[in-house]
């Protein structure tokens, strides 16, 4: 079976809906021990501008302050060129831009038409000019809340005019968690079929419970990219009760005890997803942090143990 690899955004997309402000100390602490977990890359912060995004307003502190692991992609989300030219001042290790196939969505998210989102990043594309790798995530792939069934014929569209543009890789995304697994082995055939020289990656939300039924039915189709969030934060503003992106260390875990190698460094993940709740001050959805790896024993309780000695000396 071949290498899983995972893509880490808890620190861009996990944090960018909290509403108290998660210090810069914390967000570099956390990506550096992210960094030292075996992950393909971190979506460290985005280049937005701070009145849209509060959270993120310490991008270029952030991205200055890391320690870079070497093998480690340290990416950053860039929403257009102003964006782009920070994020090759900070020396992002790749650009991810974002638009979505739902004409609906993208109105709500980014105010504007699809043609005119693609306008843009087509320039941001002109300006980076392969002096980084870029990559184009493109939202509500799977469905749109507004507008209900996305064709797939209209994402395999769109994602054919930004390989055409030279793009290295795309992320397509179940924005708000309207994918299911058969929907989603169909699309990851397509997609490989149509664009087998791309960086393929998948985002999946589970904000209707199939996450991980997601995940799992893309790996038996062959995707071997996959974007996670720790403990499961994150979360679309602009849909009704769309709850966060599928959990990193529970979707690594069920890929573990499946024989699957991800390069991950479990138990290390699990210390760090332990100390999140405390870090954003609430409690988050990830079971794993809190129930233990199926693997992890518990101590045989006293009682059963005499039980034992007895049925044993009877």
């Amino acid at each position: 079976m071949p290498r899983i690899h995972f893509n880490e955004v808890v620190t861009r997309d996990g944090f960018q809906n909290e509403p108290t402000f998660i210090p810069t100390e914390s967000k570099i602490a956390l990506v550096d021990a992210l960094g030292e977990c075996g992950y393909a890359k971190i979506e460290v912060t985005a280049f937005v501008s701070p009145k849209a995004i509060p959270m993120l307003r310490d991008a270029e502190e952030v991205m200055a302050r890391i320690r870079r692991v070497p093998g480690v992609e340290y990416t950053v989300l860039v929403p257009n060129q102003r964006g782009a030219e920070r994020a090759l001042d900070a020396g992002a290790d790749e650009l991810n831009l974002v638009m979505s196939t739902s004409e609906l969505h993208n109105l709500a998210n980014l105010r504007m038409p699809r043609e005119k989102s693609f306008a843009g990043l087509a320039e941001v594309i002109r300006l980076v000019d392969g002096r980084k790798p870029v990559n184009v995530s493109l939202s509500t792939a799977f469905g749109c809340p507004m507008a209900g069934e996305v064709p797939q014929d209209e994402v395999l569209a769109w994602a054919a005019r930004f390989v055409d543009l030279g793009v290295r890789g795309l992320t397509i995304c179940d924005t708000t968690g309207m994918a299911h697994p058969a929907q989603v082995a169909g699309m990851a055939e397509t997609l490989q079929r149509r664009f087998a020289g791309q960086q393929l990656t998948l985002h999946f939300h589970n904000t209707r419970g199939m996450g991980l039924a997601n995940v799992l039915a893309a790996v038996q189709a062959g995707i071997v990219r996959f974007d996670g969030s720790l403990g499961g934060l994150g979360g679309c503003p602009y849909a009704p009760g769309a709850s966060g992106n599928i959990c990193s260390e529970d979707a690594i875990h069920m890929l573990h005890e499946m024989g699957c190698d991800t390069g991950i460094d479990l138990p290390r993940l699990l210390d760090i997803a332990r100390a999140l709740p405390a870090l954003v001050g609430h409690e988050v959805p990830g079971q794993v942090a809190k129930a233990g790896r199926s693997r992890d024993l518990h101590p045989v309780p006293a009682s059963v143990s005499e039980l034992q000695n007895q049925l044993q000396a009877a």
